[in-house]
């Protein structure tokens, strides 16, 4: 399977499209959550009332965050290509499916993907679960090898990994996991030239 065979392509969002902008220290801070421990399985593990209340936290400091967004360098000349050239785009994203219309709008690729095709942490248990792209792989009726998983970190690898899929790590000079990772670039410019969308 080439790169420029793939034409079933899902992103992950915060940065990978966006400049990467979230203060995971200072989030984890004002909620009370040990430096280790992931956000979202933390939350999860709180009773009902203190969760829910954490979760609206979140939501408003993140909306914040998604109107402001700003895209990574490559990213819009990216999805508009794939977009024009026919391919099917998802996002997964452990953010919620909202924030990320309102990010998507804000970097201006809004329209290059159907609302039903965003997955955040409400449709799709988080990354690294391969829940998500199995979703979508169903729905699009397509098999996972012949999907390309898009992100910045490593729960991105590992959630491709899990669900027989491929991965493209972005926006990093180097590749901290190369056994996770089938193509690296500096960003997604450099990624579609890779792929033959972009010259």
């Amino acid at each position: 399977m080439t790169l420029e065979s793939i034409r079933h392509w899902v992103f992950d969002m915060d940065g990978t499209l966006t400049l990467a902008v979230h203060d995971f220290p200072a989030i984890k801070r004002a909620l009370g959550i040990p430096q280790e421990h992931d956000i979202l399985t933390h939350l999860a593990a709180l009773p009902e009332d203190e969760a829910a209340a954490k979760h609206a936290w979140l939501l408003e400091h993140e909306r914040e965050l998604a109107v402001a967004s700003r895209a990574a360098p490559g990213a819009v000349e990216l999805v508009r290509a794939l977009h024009g050239a026919g391919y099917r785009l998802g996002i997964l994203t452990r953010n919620a499916h909202e924030l990320a219309l309102i990010t998507l709008d804000a970097i201006g690729i809004g329209d290059c993907f159907l609302t039903e095709d965003v997955l955040g942490r409400g449709e799709a248990d988080p990354k690294p679960s391969p829940d998500g792209l199995l979703r979508l792989a169903a729905r699009w009726d397509v098999v996972p090898q012949k999907m390309l998983m898009v992100g910045d970190y490593r729960f991105d690898l590992d959630c491709a990994r899990a669900a027989g899929a491929r991965s493209a790590l972005v926006n990093l000079p180097e590749n901290p996991w190369p056994e996770l990772t089938d193509w690296h670039a500096r960003d997604c410019a450099e990624l579609g030239r890779m792929a033959g969308v972009l010259v």
